[in-house]
């Protein structure tokens, strides 16, 4: 049982102790914070309203009812998605002119998770200043809600998925008769969460009329791990090959992450998905690039072959999204699959990933497979270790640290290590109790091994191989 506070929100498993899970009075308690931090930005609105949305598990309706009905007894009007995705939620909340969002979801974890993950008026995650003190507000537990006639009230949000599906259509680089004609028969693997609703609405809106949908029911009873990863997205593979389809797609819980399947049954590489749509818009739009430095070097390749500049920034959207800015990039993401169009908004969306994706494959007149042959081939191994409570991770990144002192060295998000062509990325998840082990290299063998090498350094560090 877990409860983690990071800048991915206030994140934890159902069922135990307060403090210790994202129980009840958890739920209460730091929706509580998030109203009086809104409060305090807006200390002249009066009226102040928050849009609520919710991916399909099985806790969702529970934890929805408890942050709704916090938010009316602190006078807060709550604009209800009910079922819905991230992105969905991101661009409602500037779309109704809202002072903040949240969203009820544990993404990529599993059924027994949930989180709550809170935006600002932009529709953006808060800020790092912002969520520290959200904790501060929340540790003095001092709260104060209003008196029946000043109760919020809840306003239906019925159309937004709607308005965010137009927008991703008429999206100037979207080409909705290419798509069209190029007649792709399509495979969806929904992960029985709100992908269900939101990806066959975009293929209809598209012009897509030959698509199945693989876990379709939205229960939150997730057919297999929800992390779009390789190793559980077999009966997807599967299902493209007998089908024959021209290719399978697959989303996260909150339809945030995207990967893509090609027609052979073959997997296009969820790292990939940000290189094959960067390559496209960076056809038309020159200009600069940003992924998290966990990413495939594949991005950085595309961006100079199209004359632009690649950044890395630490991991997580925040971070990719502050570095965007930065660096004024037409296009970045994250190699989980995280596409972020900044003209459209500032977060990871699949419904614009798959959009541009289509339109880019269309227009290629390629299959996805030989689109796939036409990128470099770079090959991340990508490992965890879990974490026992106590562990002193600043030790064992010193030690590591010190081993590998006449290699170039990145401290910004964990450890990064460079081998002349190649990597490795330690860094503690802001999600789970591990530490991620990523290592690149254009050798599958060289990846491993230097991720197996790595993995037990980090053991040897932490004493666990005596």
């Amino acid at each position: 049982m877990a409860l983690i506070k990071s800048i991915s929100g206030i994140r934890g498993t159902i069922g135990g102790e307060p403090g210790n899970t994202l129980s009840p009075l958890d739920i209460v308690k730091f929706t509580s914070a998030y109203g009086i931090l809104l409060q305090k930005a807006h200390p002249t609105n009066a009226s102040l309203k928050v849009v609520i949305g919710r991916d399909g598990r099985i806790s969702g309706a529970m934890v929805q009812a408890l942050v709704v009905n916090t938010l009316i007894a602190m006078g807060i009007d709550v604009i209800d998605l009910d079922l819905s995705t991230t992105p969905t939620v991101e661009m409602a909340v500037v779309s109704e002119q809202a002072a903040g969002g949240i969203i009820l979801t544990a993404s990529h974890n599993p059924k027994e998770w949930n989180a709550l993950k809170l935006l600002n008026e932009k529709g953006e995650f808060i800020s790092g200043a912002d969520g520290a003190q959200l904790l501060e507000i929340a540790a003095k537990d001092a709260f104060t809600y209003v008196g029946v006639d000043q109760l919020g009230k809840v306003i239906k949000g019925t159309d937004l998925l709607d308005k965010h599906i137009a927008a991703c259509v008429n999206y100037p680089l979207v080409d909705k008769a290419a798509i069209q004609a190029a007649n792709f028969s399509i495979v969806i693997d929904a992960i029985n969460s709100t992908g269900a609703i939101a990806v066959p609405a975009l293929l209809d809106a598209l012009g897509v009329t030959k698509y199945s949908v693989l876990n379709s029911e939205v229960n939150g009873q997730f057919a297999h791990n929800p992390e779009p990863l390789p190793e559980h997205l077999s009966s997807l593979c599967n299902e493209v090959n007998k089908q024959k389809a021209s290719l399978g797609i697959a989303v996260d819980p909150d339809v945030d992450r995207l990967c893509f399947v090609c027609e052979d049954g073959s997997l296009f590489g969820e790292e990939y998905t940000l290189v094959a749509v960067a390559d496209y818009v960076l056809q038309h739009r020159k200009g600069n690039t940003v992924s998290n430095m966990s990413s495939t070097r594949a991005l950085k390749d595309i961006t100079i072959k199209h004359g632009g500049i690649y950044s890395a920034s630490a991991v997580g959207e925040v971070n990719v999204v502050t570095k965007m800015k930065a660096v004024n990039a037409v296009i970045g993401g994250e190699g989980n699959g995280g596409i972020i169009v900044p003209d459209l908004h500032y977060g990871r969306d699949a419904l614009i990933g798959i959009a541009l994706f289509l339109t880019h494959l269309a227009k290629e007149k390629k299959s996805i497979k030989q689109l796939r042959s036409s990128y470099p081939d770079y090959f991340i191994s990508k490992n965890k270790i879990e974490l026992t409570p106590g562990v002193d991770l600043k030790h064992i990144f010193a030690e590591i640290q010190k081993k590998y002192h006449k290699h170039p060295i990145n401290t910004e998000d964990g450890l990064k290590i460079e081998f002349e062509n190649d990597w490795v990325h330690l860094r503690s998840s802001n999600t789970e109790p591990i530490i991620r082990i990523y290592a690149e290299s254009n050798s599958e063998t060289v990846a491993a091994n230097i991720a197996k090498r790595l993995m037990d350094d980090i053991k040897e560090a932490a004493g666990l191989n005596n």
